[in-house]
């Protein structure tokens, strides 16, 4: 998680280009990145036995906490370096060519599923409506306006929130890179204060933060609101970049992190909860009434505070496990388990470095996915099948976006 070699900050970035070392790209950003995609496809096939055991049903965070976590570190190494080279116009510029890109994968995702949807609807003559099963009939009802407010991004149907909100938070660098250069103090007043507006309960006032209309047509917010969602995005930016320390090791913060995610399971996972009242009806009778009080604590759409203290706990364990560098994730020697782990390690790491396209590609799968299990039932050994299918497709995608990224058609024989 949170790299041992962060790259140089502002006040260190005035060396010249030919003076720059080349990094070496850090395993564990990938590593972490790739395990996310994989577990993000399980969590987004509808009716998966395999959801039962994602990290989403034991604590309060979930996948959507890695990526991301990880895509701010990650954005830290396409553009931080950028701003720091070429100053703030051209590093505005690369980031509102990224954001470009995100948007179009947004729109092409919408209308892919969109499509797909209404085609098995039309043709299929299912007893289902798959168009209804994403709430689209708003769309194809009256599209003339949906149209417009999806290409406004006011209009942000079900299953299609978190790209908009990546997008909104990506827009928000060169904000804080502008702010960079008064202080490091006011990017963090920045961003906490975008939280707070977010989450106003937390300095009393009030339940109701300030969010992103979803639909004109009701109160219906944005399911992931960039303005509290941006706080992780940026700390993974800040670790990267070098403004915020790496955390000691210590046997005690290790104790602390670990002790804190177990003790948070009955409280964040109901999953958890109710294997403890079968235990212990007394102690889950203890337990139940803080599900009420702390609701806004754990709340996912505007990222509560228990969510991001309990991902930044289980960040600093997968940090610790990966050792220096991501030294731990390397096997070692030559026998059949390192050649194994090694096989493992480069299909999850090139998930990872291809996580937009290997995004797009699994949240459109994922579904196809969920009607293939409507037609064949949902056995354990049917649902196993259809996601090992699914890891495999996902996993073409991801070499599959490598290649094209090479530009071999560019290369001399």
């Amino acid at each position: 998680m949170p790299t041992a070699h962060p790259v140089p900050d502002a006040a260190n970035s005035r060396m010249a280009p030919q003076n720059t070392v080349q990094r070496q790209r850090d395993p564990r950003l990938d590593f972490y990145r790739g395990i996310a995609m994989f577990i993000i496809l399980i969590a987004h096939v509808p009716g998966n036995r395999w959801t039962g055991w994602i990290p989403a049903r034991f604590g309060f965070s979930d996948a959507t906490e890695i990526f991301v976590f990880c895509s701010g570190m990650a954005s830290a190494i396409a553009f931080g370096g950028s701003f720091a080279r070429k100053g703030w116009w051209l590093g505005t510029a690369r980031v509102a060519f990224r954001c470009w890109q995100v948007f179009w994968a947004h729109i092409g995702l919408f209308f892919f599923i969109a499509m797909s949807m209404a085609a098995l609807d039309l043709f299929g003559g299912f007893e289902k409506s798959y168009i209804a099963s994403l709430n689209l009939a708003p769309f194809f009802n009256d599209p003339a306006p949906q149209l417009v407010g999806l290409f406004t991004l006011s209009y942000i149907p079900n299953y299609f929130d978190i790209l908009p909100m990546y997008l909104v938070v990506l827009a928000l660098l060169p904000v804080l890179m502008g702010l960079e250069k008064i202080s490091l103090w006011a990017v963090g007043a920045f961003c906490v204060a975008l939280w707070l507006i977010a989450n106003p309960y937390m300095i009393g006032l009030g339940p109701d933060g300030v969010g992103l209309s979803a639909e004109p047509w009701s109160d219906r917010e944005w399911f992931f609101n960039p303005f509290g969602w941006q706080l992780l995005f940026f700390t993974g930016f800040a670790f990267m970049r070098g403004w915020l320390p790496k955390p000691p090791v210590t046997k005690a913060l290790i104790t602390f992190c670990a002790v804190f995610l177990i003790l948070a399971m009955p409280f964040g996972s109901w999953k958890v909860f109710t294997w403890v009242q079968a235990a212990n009806q007394d102690l889950g009778e203890i337990i139940r009434p803080t599900w009420n009080w702390t609701a806004q604590w754990r709340e996912k759409t505007d990222f509560g505070l228990l969510r991001y203290m309990h991902f930044l706990a289980l960040a600093y364990l997968g940090w610790v496990i990966a050792g220096e560098g991501g030294q731990n994730l390397i096997a070692r020697g030559q026998s059949t388990a390192a050649r194994v782990w090694s096989f493992f390690l480069g299909i999850i790491t090139k998930v990872g470095q291809q996580s937009l396209a290997v995004f797009v590609f699994s949240m459109a799968l994922a579904r196809l996915i969920g009607f293939a299990l409507d037609q064949t039932g949902r056995a354990v050994v049917t649902t196993a099948f259809a996601n090992l299918v699914g890891f495999v497709l996902i996993i073409g995608c991801a070499y599959g976006a490598a290649w094209f990224k090479s530009q071999p058609w560019r290369q001399k024989k």
